[in-house]
């Protein structure tokens, strides 16, 4: 199953870029086995500023045909990583070939869109830097991958 990290804006060089591609690396190399992967980053960026409608429009048409639609928002479920990790297992054991996992803007993503999702994680009601957001699901898909393999989970 292919999983598509769709979000609104550019991540340039630094820290965070540099986190993101470290574990997108990773779950790769773990993912590969068990049918899962490649991960790959869709940004979209809207340069005239119209908002979360024109966001949503940017969004929908970056999404893979066909793909489960996962929202990350604060309105979502909170799961625990092996919740997750068997969630994405139930998505790909379904014969799902793409998961497109969306990260609106600075205002969320837009109603109508979330409506149109499959399913919505929550990372909690904190709200946090949509750029730190990619690096927390790069991080969650690679432990996914690591739980769904076998590997060792530890819970803090």
């Amino acid at each position: 199953m292919r999983i598509s990290i769709v979000a609104v804006g550019r991540l340039r060089a630094g820290p965070e870029k540099s986190l993101l591609d470290d574990y997108l690396t990773r779950f790769d190399r773990t993912g590969r086995s068990l049918g899962l992967g490649p991960a790959r980053v869709i940004e979209v960026e809207d340069k005239k500023n119209a908002g979360m409608g024109a966001e949503a429009a940017l969004l929908r048409k970056a999404l893979p045909k066909g793909a489960v639609i996962c929202t990350l928002d604060e309105r979502g479920r909170v799961m625990s990583s092996p919740d997750f990790a068997n969630k994405l297992g139930g998505w790909r054991d379904a014969g799902r070939q793409d998961l497109a996992l969306i990260i609106g803007g600075a205002d969320g993503i837009d109603p109508s869109l979330r409506a149109e999702a499959d399913f919505s994680i929550s990372f909690g009601s904190m709200v946090w830097p949509h750029m730190l957001v990619r690096v927390m699901l790069a991080e969650q898909l690679y432990r996914a991958a690591t739980i769904l393999s076998g590997g060792p989970y530890h819970r803090v």
